[in-house]
């Protein structure tokens, strides 16, 4: 990968890296159709307010809009909802590393989908050592939550529905500018979580706290309108399995937090895992020299 490329990849690995723990505290007051309503909703807000200053045309035709629509399901309302309902049940630290299985499942579709993103050598070391790393990394959590089955499976299908989505969003959205890439989906994915947020978690309930503003504008400014801009640029530039990477960095991000702000203890687990998934990433984006 070129710098550019990394900038985005590191500064997307921040923002998602951060966003377990800001979902772990607005579910303390929302609940989690609440809590995704919310995020489109000021995502989409972002991605309006980019689009007003760059005056960019909206998509006119149906053939431009329906990947974008279907994205809104694949890759924001379904996902966002799964992983916020399975922390319900799961610490922030169980579902980082449960979302670092998409680039594994990510791989599997590319290789038969995508004619030039195929499986390499490199691209399985660097996969399976990555995930080791995030194994390693947050193995007593993996022990310590073992029983909370229906949340871990709730945040695995989430990756499933996130590989799908860079698949499509390679397919189909080749010709749509960024911005349009990133608020597309959030325009059906901040109508149909409203819709069912006011239907199934009636009476709505508006946020009281300052803190739990914090998260949903952190969630939804950052996690959702400029981090899926950013997502759709790996996507194109880079190819899914690739950008899907960005997900070995969300534990290594948690367990800094942890370290720093909450005191706890500085492992050799955390040593060990961030050593392999620095690792991975270099595995992962080496290529032999042509003769």
């Amino acid at each position: 990968m070129k710098p550019k490329h990394w900038a985005v990849f590191i500064t997307l690995g921040a923002i998602w890296g951060s966003s377990f723990l800001w979902i772990e505290i607005a579910l303390r007051e929302v609940g989690p159709l609440t809590l995704v309503a919310f995020r489109a909703f000021f995502g989409l807000l972002f991605g309006l307010v980019i689009i007003l200053i760059q005056r960019m045309p909206f998509p006119r035709t149906m053939k431009e809009w329906l990947p974008l629509i279907a994205l809104g399901f694949t890759n924001i309302a379904i996902p966002f909802f799964l992983i916020s309902w399975g922390q319900k049940t799961i610490d922030s630290g169980v579902a980082s590393i449960l979302d670092a299985t998409v680039p594994l499942f990510t791989i599997l579709v590319a290789h038969f989908m995508l004619h030039d993103d195929k499986m390499t050598m490199p691209k399985v070391l660097g996969l399976l050592t990555g995930f080791a790393g995030v194994v390693v990394l947050m193995s007593k959590d993996i022990g310590a939550d073992s029983g909370s089955l229906l949340g871990q499976l709730a945040v695995i299908l989430a990756c499933v529905f996130y590989a799908a989505s860079t698949i499509i969003a390679r397919m189909y959205t080749e010709a749509i500018p960024g911005i349009m890439r990133s608020m597309g989906p959030l325009v059906s994915a901040t109508v149909v979580m409203s819709t069912t947020s006011f239907i199934f978690e009636a009476p709505f309930k508006v946020p009281s706290l300052p803190l739990t503003w914090v998260a949903l504008l952190w969630l939804g400014i950052l996690g959702s309108g400029l981090a899926f801009l950013l997502l759709y640029y790996l996507i194109h530039e880079i190819g899914p399995t690739r950008a899907t990477m960005v997900t070995y960095l969300f534990p290594l991000g948690g367990v800094t937090l942890g370290v720093i702000f909450l005191n706890e203890q500085l492992t050799w687990e955390i040593v060990t895992g961030a050593a392999l998934i620095i690792g991975s990433l270099a595995i992962a984006n080496w290529s032999p020299k042509q003769a």
